[in-house]
């Protein structure tokens, strides 16, 4: 049976363990220069319904670093995009390629192109989930912290796709994270009920930042209107106000705590300038093994 990334929660810990433990061991690989070809001879169709940098760059390097060919496809260059159904591009797409990663809007774009491959498929962000970013973020805690157990993680912000997965993430591997989004901007309730009945009083909702980021390790912010809400960009300013990762937020946090961010930041919005180029900052480490984590995704499923 053909075995797809398209949640967290279609993991175990030990699998999600696995594979950061394989993303360190690529990463390290590639720094003293060892050749690492797991996909000779294989090809990787990319498609993008999203606009992208780091998603894009890091899938065509690591298919690239792997020995493998990365196929771009866009929805402008595509039948996709002209209406063909999901299911008869899913058919024909894993007829050619050995892996597909697709980056585009709803949760059941991907599951339904993955119930059609006979291929796997890796779920480069969704509107609900975005599991490879994750995923980077952890190899990101593991390589500052020596490790995610018994930190205390913080999201601040909008309750999206990051938030999202990081509650998946909390409930799977066991640590204890506390989300702070204004009223009306909370994350999918389905999402919450599931990881508070998996891990009961681990993961807590408020409205206030100062009581999410209080002792916290690890903090975590994105922007207040992802893609595809551009429209209501100045409304969520104006409701998101106070939710800034500014150096006074931050300063309820342990004096160690590490910063990570997506990205694109929108500085002076979800986050300073002053924390984002600050010592607390890792999200330039965390960008980087986008790269590292997606190569151990498909070394793992791509065979």
């Amino acid at each position: 049976m053909t075995r797809h990334f398209l949640a967290l929660h279609d993991y175990t810990k030990s699998e999600l363990d696995a594979l950061l433990a394989l993303a360190a061991d690529l990463k390290d690989k590639l720094k003293r220069g060892i050749q690492h070809r797991h996909l000779g001879g294989k090809t990787v169709a990319l498609i993008f319904e999203k606009a992208s940098t780091r998603t894009r760059v890091s899938f065509e390097v690591g298919v690239f670093q792997l020995g493998g060919h990365g196929l771009f496809i866009s929805s402008a260059n595509s039948q996709m995009g002209r209406g063909e159904p999901i299911k008869d591009s899913a058919r024909v797409m894993s007829r050619y390629c050995d892996g597909i990663m697709i980056r585009t809007f709803g949760q059941e774009i991907v599951d339904e192109f993955a119930k059609y491959s006979d291929v796997p498929v890796i779920n480069g962000l969704t509107d609900l989930f975005h599991p490879c970013q994750i995923m980077a973020d952890l190899q990101t805690v593991i390589e500052h912290k020596k490790g995610y157990e018994g930190l205390k993680f913080a999201w601040v912000g909008d309750g999206n796709n990051m938030a999202n997965t990081w509650i998946e993430a909390a409930a799977i591997f066991g640590f204890e994270l506390r989300l702070a989004c204004p009223v009306g901007y909370e994350p999918d309730l389905r999402i919450m009920a599931w990881a508070k009945a998996k891990a009961p009083g681990l993961i807590s909702l408020t409205n206030d930042p100062r009581v999410a980021v209080a002792g916290a390790d690890v903090i975590n912010t994105d922007v207040w209107a992802s893609m595809g809400q551009e429209a209501e960009q100045k409304e969520r300013e104006k409701v998101f106000v106070g939710y800034c990762l500014n150096d006074t937020l931050l300063a309820y946090a342990k004096p160690d705590a590490i910063v990570l961010h997506c990205l694109p930041a929108h500085r002076g919005e979800e986050i300073s300038d002053s924390v984002i180029e600050g010592k607390n900052s890792v999200v330039w480490d965390e960008a980087e093994n986008r790269l590292h984590i997606q190569k151990a995704i498909m070394v793992t499923l791509i065979k």
